[in-house]
């Protein structure tokens, strides 16, 4: 092995192993990072270590970094290049004393970035939250000693609002930059920009396959150094065609490996999140005979499942079979127990139109690079079952996700980051000038922006949110409106994972019941209330349990426990900025009248009127029809029992079942009250616009008499909040 360039870190010469041990039992090494002896746990660690395939590149790798701004890293996730890369980028930071700052790296999932702490601070032989820490979504563990620092990269680009040019870091390793998310390739704009003002600063790019020759000559305008990873070795490829029965081709597939004599676990890569709960529920199902090991299916959903069951050894004679529909191919990079992976081929994919202000879901084949990162997870003892042609000419690269995306959070962040200095930001692929159009436009609707564009003092206090800019515009507005407590519970539902569980079909109805008892007359959103205070006045209770509660009630534990954190956090952010905080007052005709006004404040522009009486719903901005989901409040009622005319809603549906999710309530009077005028004024021509009209001018002739009668007395304004 080559000796590290941190000398007194470890020593990792090529001795061999007999002198190695002799020398590791007479001298008592130091771990330069903590001041305190190595235990013997990090010597049985490092040479595992050593055997990773990433370890061959080490000293190559430490010696560009030196000389070099940026280093592209590529390789398969099971190199170990995501661990053990940030591992030396500290060994390299420790042997400049720190001098230019300490090192973070990002990753897409928030779990991934929480183990990899967890597995750094352990190889490293120092403590989690002290030399190791990790930043993720509502949760922080890190001190003013953390050298390395593991965190999401959505995280580190709200870091860099406080501290633009991250000048606590040396080094910044963006892992996963293969993936083209819209948060990681707004991250290498931006570094781009820093790196110029900070010629210390050191990037590496961490990729599980070859970049492209764009991609390498974007930070410098000349191939940045790429050090690639050799593969430790692929397994047997097998291609076939399932046609459109990819699903239940896949399954048969598992059955037979199942009945097969070769052990290992499998990965099966579907296509869409319902598909993996229906192959769960139908492998679960099976029973073979024969006394075989039982067959133990697992749904794998990003950002939903505890990646613990993947990394955990399974001691039991069961085979795992993973299930997911993730592009992720990095969450099993730490599953040593797969042997086999089954890839239909295809990915869903949800790409935004700006026109419709709503997504469109497309299903279509992965890109070869995609493909390629399937096959490097089986070791040269499995087998791969690619269930498409080998001759299918698949994409080269994915498509960057900024291509697809609503970009109208993005462009308020690097609004907020043009006060903060960092005017220029060179993506690698820019947004659809149509959305960037459609994002500055409603940017303006929301008053976020100034007559010059620049961010209004309104447009600051909403990027100090991590939150949708309607939702952020919605919590200002109740702040004038007196409803605080209620809005902030609202946003936090909203924000959280979805809080109702998806229970089995035969249990639908009985769920549905469990959920009428918390339903409030005037729609979703003050359902969300009722659901959130009723789990805080149980979780209060000393003789309930909240988990049984929530199963009781087919709630998800998890995600109420997520919108409470959220709930301190906004209300801490309110405070932080000297906004008021009124106090709860649920249930009340003004509270009531008061919660639709914030909401219409920020969801203007999402408004449908029942043009038929029969559940039609005519979305004023797109012209488009839907129907309310069945899981609403309305969802179920007979139109005879009276839908609402009017609804304000927080989610279109499009692609999936053209349905409005979480609906409330409101009348015309309320929607022109709080929609700007200008708003109103570009909507397209429809029957539903003449009707508002009619009722303005009404309003007109009314305020005219008034005036006639009262001249000193002027009519209040239209639009309160803007």
């Amino acid at each position: 092995m080559e000796t590290s360039s941190s000398e007194g870190v470890c020593d990792t010469g090529s001795s061999s192993g007999a002198t190695g041990d002799k020398d590791r039992d007479s001298i008592l090494e130091i771990n330069q990072f903590d001041g305190l002896p190595f235990s013997s746990r990090f010597y049985e660690l490092l040479s595992e270590r050593e055997k990773l395939p990433v370890w061959r590149a080490k000293k190559g790798f430490l010696d560009t970094l030196a000389r070099e701004q940026f280093v592209v890293v590529s390789g398969p996730a099971n190199t170990g290049r995501s661990s053990q890369i940030p591992e030396w980028c500290a060994e390299f930071c420790l042997s400049l004393h720190f001098q230019h700052g300490a090192v973070v790296s990002t990753q897409i999932d928030a779990q991934q970035a929480v183990h990899l702490a967890l597995r750094a601070a352990d190889e490293m032989d120092v403590n989690i939250g002290h030399e190791v820490g990790y930043s993720v979504p509502l949760e922080s563990c890190c001190s003013n000693d953390t050298v390395l620092r593991f965190c999401t990269d959505d995280m580190l680009l709200r870091e860099m609002m406080s501290d633009p040019l991250l000048e606590r870091y040396g080094v910044v390793v963006v892992d996963q930059a293969h993936q083209r998310t819209v948060a990681t390739d707004v991250l290498q704009a931006l570094l781009k920009d820093i790196a110029l003002q900070r010629p210390d600063l050191r990037v590496v790019l961490l990729m599980a396959v070859d970049p492209s020759p764009k991609h390498l000559a974007h930070f410098t305008g000349s191939a940045a150094p790429l050090i690639h990873l050799e593969n430790p070795g692929l397994g047997k490829v097998l291609y076939s065609s399932s046609g459109n029965g990819y699903l239940s081709s896949a399954l048969h597939l598992v059955l037979q490996i199942h009945r097969g004599k070769e052990k290992g676990d499998v990965v099966v890569f579907l296509v869409t999140s319902q598909e993996v709960d229906l192959a769960v529920e139908l492998l679960r199902k099976e029973n073979l005979p024969g006394g075989r090991a039982e067959l133990l299916p697992i749904a794998v959903h990003p950002r939903r499942t505890n990646l613990s069951l993947l990394m955990e050894d399974d001691v039991s004679q069961a085979r795992r079979v993973f299930l997911t529909c993730s592009q992720g191919e990095d969450l099993f990079w730490a599953v040593n127990s797969i042997k086999f992976v089954v890839d239909t081929g295809l990915e869903k994919r949800n790409v935004y139109n700006p026109r419709i202000r709503t997504y469109s879901v497309i299903i279509q084949p992965i890109s070869a690079s995609q493909a390629l990162s399937r096959r490097q997870l089986v070791p040269t003892t499995g087998k791969c079952f690619c269930l498409y042609p080998e001759d299918r000419k698949l994409p080269a690269e994915v498509r960057p996700h900024i291509l697809e995306s609503d970009i109208t959070s993005t462009v308020l962040f690097l609004k907020r980051m043009d006060i903060a200095g960092l005017g220029r930001c060179d993506f690698i692929d820019r947004a659809d000038p149509e959305a960037l159009m459609q994002a500055l436009e409603e940017l303006d609707y929301l008053a976020a922006l100034d007559n010059n564009g620049n961010l209004s003092e309104i447009g600051i206090i909403m990027s100090e949110f991590h939150m949708d800019p309607q939702m952020a515009k919605t919590l200002l507005a109740s702040c004038e409106f007196d409803c605080v407590s209620e809005v902030v519970i609202i946003a936090a539902m909203l924000t959280a994972p979805n809080c109702f569980t998806n229970p089995p079909v035969d249990s639908k109805q009985e769920a549905g019941q469990h959920h009428v008892k918390f339903q409030h007359p005037e729609g979703d959103h003050f359902t969300l209330v009722n659901i959130y205070k009723a789990f805080k006045q149980n979780q209060q209770e000393p003789d309930c349990d909240v988990e049984s509660w929530c199963r009781s009630f087919c709630l998800d534990h998890a995600a109420l426990q997520t919108a409470d954190t959220l709930c301190s956090e906004f209300t801490d952010t309110l405070r932080r900025i000297e906004l008021p905080v009124s106090p709860p007052a649920f249930g009340s005709r003004t509270n009531t009248a008061n919660i639709k006004r914030a909401l219409l404040a920020g969801f203007f522009m999402q408004v449908a009127r029942d043009v038929d009486g029969s559940g039609n719903y005519f979305i004023l901005t797109n012209t488009h029809v839907a129907q309310i989901q069945l899981q609403s409040a309305y969802g179920a009622k007979n139109p005879k029992e009276g839908l609402p005319e009017w609804v304000l809603f927080h989610e279109h549906t499009f692609a999936e079942d053209n349905c409005l999710r979480v609906v409330t309530r409101i009348s015309p009077e309320e929607f022109l009250q709080m929609a700007p005028q200008y708003f109103f004024y570009n909507l397209p021509p429809s029957e539903s616009k003449n009707l508002l009209q009619g009722i303005l001018d009404d309003d007109d002739v009314q305020d005219q008499q008034k005036c006639m009668n009262a001249p000193g007395e002027q009519s209040a304004d239209r639009c309160v909040v803007q």
